[in-house]
């Protein structure tokens, strides 16, 4: 009798879950620490600038990052201006350096409404995490590599504040056993700081290769940069020589 009870349980719990209706929240990785959702959405459109009221360098090229990832896929050339006072003009994408002492310098706020998007941080790099949640509400095709004609770029409406939960946010990238190219790194990066890691934790050496190149001590990567073929239990493989070159 036991069993048909916790047997009727567990159908239940399964027609409740799959019954449900559909979050209206964005998904977004990582989770936000505060969001809400608001009826209507943001089109981008071909007229589209984007405004920073931030001098800083590192400030700016956030700007320019978000509009070359922007132009890509829409084909749209949206320029970047710095203005002292953010103007009105709907349909733009607002940065703005805030000082107000909270969330800290990686935290931001992002608000999307059917007239403009705006992102507010007390740093750069808040500002940098708010652009990378802003990529996320587009539509996946945003991240193509080459123009994806007739289609409408909207995002939903929506009011973000997020900050980090740990100052530390560390992904290992092993080179050493197992050989990236230049690109592969970048490319690497490019995803981390997609999804909010800040530090990166390069593997350059070990017993399988040496990647770092040093001028004055050249056979470390002529000879240490390569491993010959071991095949066998551990332990009885061919002890190694220095003649030996792997491929």
């Amino acid at each position: 009798m036991r069993c048909f009870a916790l047997l009727a349980i567990l159908i239940a719990s399964f027609l409740s879950a799959h019954t449900q209706k559909p979050s209206t929240t964005p998904p977004l990785i990582p989770i936000p620490v505060s969001i809400q959702s608001a009826s209507g959405n943001f089109t981008l459109k071909k007229t589209a600038s984007i405004e920073i009221s931030a001098e800083a360098p590192d400030a700016k090229r956030v700007a320019n990052f978000l509009s070359q990832k922007l132009s890509v896929a829409t084909g749209y050339s949206i320029p970047v201006k710095t203005v002292k006072t953010i103007s009105e003009t709907p349909g733009n994408i607002r940065l703005s350096i805030v000082n107000n002492g909270s969330p800290g310098k990686e935290g931001y706020t992002l608000v999307v409404n059917p007239t403009a998007i705006s992102i507010t941080a007390n740093a750069p790099a808040g500002l940098f995490y708010g652009m990378q949640s802003l990529i996320q509400l587009f539509p996946k095709e945003i991240e193509s590599s080459s123009f994806v004609r007739n289609y409408a770029w909207s995002v939903p409406s929506v009011g973000i504040t997020d900050y980090p939960r740990f100052g530390w946010r560390a992904l290992l990238f092993d080179v050493s056993r197992h050989f990236f190219t230049k690109q592969d790194v970048k490319s690497f990066v490019d995803n981390m700081v997609q999804y909010k890691y800040n530090l990166l934790h390069l593997h350059l050496t070990d017993d399988q290769g040496w990647r770092i190149e040093i001028k004055g001590l050249p056979n470390l990567t002529k000879v240490g940069a390569w491993r010959p073929k071991r095949e066998g239990a551990w332990g009885n493989t061919k002890t190694p020589d220095p003649s030996d070159r792997g491929s």
